[in-house]
């Protein structure tokens, strides 16, 4: 009994073994019951080849057939894609955003080498949803930039294993983030020669500068809020998709030629 009992107390699981391993500690465990739940895989088995070897090794459950030998490697290497597409669907959920939550708080996942940033805390956000494609970055709540993760134990991390939904949703539940951001400066650093700043047009002027720039005066937030989601308009332009406007001067020129032929 006393060794059946250490047995039970020695016995990880296979989550839990894949959580540890070096690093992966940017994963969080994912709860039986929603790996359980179809509803939570729907459209996976299109994804990973050896669909369901690759979920019964996640859950621990024994293979339904005698499984060949030089086929384990596979199976493994699928059960790691798969358990990183859940993961992806887990995180989204209160209970994964809470244990994400958690390692963002103990600053698992770095902090922003920016000095404006002043250490602000990073995200792991991947570039694509399908796996296979590009590695996990970490993404920067108040420079909204992203970077490549400082250890390269983390660069065989597939991106698409936190995907591109939920830095932005996590964001979005913890509103003390973007406060956070507000309090940090937004000011780029521009280069000087004898003390005379670039011009932004020159080859070595500061690029990508409006990317960081932000709403300050009441008229520039009011602004920002009324043309998030609208193209904005240049009376100059003439162009007939941006002013509303153009197609009913375009149809009145045009009563208008015909009265005068």
């Amino acid at each position: 009994d006393d060794d059946e009992d250490g047995l039970s107390e020695e016995y990880d699981s296979w989550i839990s073994n894949f959580c540890s391993l070096f690093g992966h500690d940017y994963f969080v465990e994912i709860s039986t019951e929603f790996i359980e739940d179809d509803f939570n895989l729907s459209g996976l088995s299109s994804m990973v080849s050896y669909y369901r070897e690759s979920l019964n090794l996640i859950l621990d459950i024994g293979p339904e057939s005698e499984i060949n030998i030089p086929a384990m490697p596979l199976i493994e290497h699928s059960a790691e894609v798969l358990y990183g597409l859940i993961h992806a669907r887990f995180i989204l959920t209160k209970p994964g955003l809470t244990l994400m939550a958690e390692k963002y708080e103990n600053r698992n996942f770095g902090s922003c080498s920016r000095v404006n940033c002043e250490g602000m805390y990073l995200l792991p956000v991947g570039l694509y949803d399908q796996p296979g494609l590009d590695t996990v970055r970490l993404f920067c709540p108040s420079c909204s930039d992203i970077y490549f993760p400082s250890s390269s134990r983390y660069l065989n991390i597939d991106g698409a294993c936190f995907g591109t939904t939920f830095p932005g949703l996590f964001i979005k539940l913890y509103p003390e983030i973007q406060r956070q951001c507000n309090l940090r400066s937004k000011d780029s650093f521009s280069l000087k020669i004898f003390g005379f700043k670039i011009n932004e047009l020159s080859v070595s002027g500061p690029r990508m500068k409006w990317l960081r720039q932000k709403p300050k005066s009441k008229e520039e937030i009011e602004e920002f809020n009324r043309c998030e989601y609208l193209i904005p308009y240049d009376g100059n332009s003439g162009s007939s998709s941006s002013n509303p406007n153009n197609s009913n001067n375009n149809s009145d020129n045009s009563d208008e030629e015909e009265e005068e032929e």
